[in-house]
């Protein structure tokens, strides 16, 4: 809400924004400001530079800095880390000030304004086998952890399991990470796949093609032992493992079938939960509109919602035309090898312009801050696609810091 709200409020409009955060089966609840600022992108991308200092440390030597016999005790704190970050959100969080909708005895208040707009985003699923509420953990509970999780399963092939079991290994847990099917769905398979191989290079193991079945608390603890049974999606094979936590990263559900909306007749999936929309992200109820993460084939990633939200305002407000981009979209997964891209998959390419018609262009190469240390030369990797007009319709990277290139704005990297 906060590209739309405060947009709104610069044109000198009223706002009001009503946010409330559901606890999760642990309890873990947080105040204003969404998924990304309390347990999404912002805590992962401190977490990703935390894990990136380990292999700074290892770096090191070969750079010069003399670290003495001492760098053998270098140990990681997750409990230090973790009361940093908690510490700067509940800062933050004092500074603001909340209205509750209901008086002191529960009494319903209404408001009313010329246009709505849901931004209610998504919560992580669950796979509603037993145990999993009970003792599994999600990424809106790990960042508020009060103890290292210890050898971890993650569960899920998507970049948020993908993210957060690579900087976990990265400070120098045993993780796991069970696999369905394919990694990173929707993005750029030969590059998923280059973005496995590294990851299971440094440590990282994967369970692939099987689903959990049952969750059984062996011991109690912080943490404590868990076992976990699983079964292959090909066949009826069946095995077992012993894990102190076990992250769910499975997929996100919309928050949009306890708000009312079927009482004022905006139309969702039943299925998802998403709302579809116009290109001018309004629903079918003129006065409502919805960005983000709610919305029906879009992609679900916080500065394309911000960046949708101040458009929307500015259309409303201030006379402007220009509408969201949703195709060209630069984003940037932070597993231990940074994927950057921009663009099409190969695969939606390939389905967009046809085999036939398109180019690409590829490449391994050997990153200036890889030399030194004398890490692997051929790991690195570039891949453009082109149409046969040779206009660039992808650009993908996996490279450290890949942020530098897939990050800048999206008017510098249309494709």
């Amino acid at each position: 809400m906060g590209g739309t709200g405060m947009e709104a409020a610069i044109f000198g409009k009223n706002v009001l924004v009503l946010d409330f955060v559901v606890p999760t089966p642990l309890g873990t609840t947080w105040g204003l400001g969404g998924t990304c600022v309390n347990v999404g992108c912002i805590p992962k991308k401190l977490m990703h530079q935390t894990a990136l200092l380990g292999q700074a440390i290892k770096d090191a030597p070969a750079f010069g800095w003399q670290l003495g016999d001492k760098r053998k005790d270098v140990k990681f704190h997750f409990s230090v880390s973790l009361w940093n970050f908690s510490w700067r959100v509940k800062s933050i969080q004092n500074l603001l000030c909340y209205l509750q909708t209901t008086n002191n005895k529960g009494v319903e208040k209404i408001y009313t304004a010329e246009r709505f707009l849901i931004a209610t985003g998504e919560r992580p699923r669950y796979l509603n086998i037993p145990g999993d509420k009970e003792y599994c953990i999600t990424s809106d509970d790990l960042f508020s952890l009060p103890y290292c999780p210890g050898k971890t399963l993650v569960v899920g092939a998507s970049y948020v399991a993908l993210e957060c079991a690579g900087f976990l290994a990265g400070l120098g847990l045993d993780v796991t990470v069970m696999v369905r099917s394919i990694l990173l769905r929707g993005f750029d398979q030969d590059m998923a796949n280059k973005i496995g191989e590294h990851m299971e290079e440094h440590g990282v193991k994967f369970i692939r093609k099987y689903v959990p079945t049952k969750i059984e608390q062996i011991k109690q603890g912080t943490p404590g032992l868990l076992k976990v049974t699983a079964q292959a999606t090909e066949n009826s094979e069946i095995i077992e493992g012993e894990y102190n936590t076990v992250l769910l990263a499975i997929g996100r559900d919309a928050c949009t079938k306890k708000i009312g909306l079927q009482k004022v007749g905006v139309r969702i999936n039943e299925n998802t939960g998403k709302i579809p929309v116009n290109d001018k992200e309004q629903t079918n109820v003129p006065y409502i509109y919805a960005i983000g993460d709610v919305l029906e084939g879009k992609p679900e990633l916080t500065p394309v919602a911000i960046q949708a939200g101040r458009l929307l305002v500015r259309r409303l407000y201030n006379g402007a035309f220009t509408r969201c981009d949703y195709i060209n979209v630069p984003t940037t997964v932070f597993t231990p090898l940074e994927y950057g891209a921009c663009g099409y998959s190969e695969e939606k390419a390939i389905e967009r312009f046809g085999n036939n018609r398109i180019e690409v262009y590829h490449s391994y190469f050997w990153p200036l801050e890889w030399t030194v240390p004398s890490r692997d030369n051929n790991k690195c990797y570039a891949k453009i696609i082109c149409n046969l007009a040779d206009r660039v319709r992808q650009e993908h990277f996996a490279f450290f810091p890949c942020k530098m290139i897939s990050i800048p704005q999206k008017e510098e990297r249309k494709c």
